[in-house]
């Protein structure tokens, strides 16, 4: 009876725990969100519901000039690493001997390093090589950057399929790049778009490696947000953080979704 009444009992510490850790993770956010919608131009006291603030941010050319700028770059970085991405995938599956564990492992690496040392080890090369920084420095950093993750969402994928499919498309008069595009890349198709849905959330949303590689004009809206908090917070800069917020969330649960309308029982959490 007492090993029954135990089992039955509650862990309340970690019942406790769990609720303060979620709640302080996520009660800022609820807070942004909530003065988001403050009818005055308060962030201490909320005077009432109002859409104000949502209305000054489609009204702000500089904000709105960032925003597409990002959506370009999130868009660039997405089709970029999906393009090498695959092919990296496709090549360290295939590859016999130590050459293919060895690419595996170096890909491991931009996964595991700070992205404040990638940001910096990022502007720094383009400086040594004299390239200014522009669009074209943070659209190359953020698809160099996006790749590993495409490659090691695919890699699990790829090794999964049966050669055998490829060898009897081939054995029916395909050559070997009618296989990999008839056969492989179809069957590859949940997890591609599930990872470029993932690597377009990311990207639009990173600061880091865009505040080190971006120039002057235009900047990303991370980095445009950043340099309006520095002069303090204004309600507008809620509107556009919850913007994003249900932007990235809407995202990454398509991208969790995406297998499983296409009937595949790996979600990208189990891809990962």
């Amino acid at each position: 009876m007492r090993r029954a009444f135990s089992r039955r009992r509650k862990p309340w510490f970690a019942i406790a725990v769990t609720v303060a850790f979620f709640g302080m993770l996520y009660l800022p956010i609820v807070v942004v969100a909530l003065f988001s919608l403050n009818s005055q131009k308060s962030l201490t006291v909320f005077k009432g519901f109002s859409l104000r603030w949502y209305r000054a941010f489609f009204a702000d050319h500089d904000l709105i000039g960032s925003l597409g700028f990002s959506l370009r770059i999130s868009a660039v970085a997405m089709i970029g690493s999906i393009v090498l991405g695959v092919a990296l995938a496709l090549g360290i599956v295939r590859s016999r001997g130590k050459l293919g564990s060895a690419a595996g492992l170096v890909l491991l690496i931009p996964l595991i390093t700070p992205e404040i040392v990638t940001g910096v080890a990022s502007a720094m090369l383009f400086k040594g090589v004299g390239l200014p920084l522009s669009s074209g420095t943070v659209m190359l950093a953020e698809v160099t950057f996006s790749i590993s993750y495409v490659t090691v969402i695919l890699r699990s994928r790829v090794a999964a399929l049966n050669p055998e499919v490829e060898e009897a498309a081939m054995d029916l008069g395909c050559s070997r790049f009618q296989a990999v595009r008839l056969v492989t890349l179809p069957a590859l198709l949940p997890a591609i778009l599930a990872s470029a849905i993932l690597i377009f959330a990311m990207v639009f949303d990173d600061f880091v490696l865009a505040y080190f590689t971006t120039g002057v004009t235009p900047q990303p809206l991370p980095v445009r947000i950043y340099s309006a908090i520095r002069f303090g917070v204004q309600p507008t800069i809620n509107a556009v953080g919850t913007l994003m917020l249900i932007g990235s969330i809407a995202l990454i649960g398509l991208a969790l979704l995406v297998p499983r309308l296409f009937g595949r029982r790996e979600s990208l959490s189990q891809l990962l």
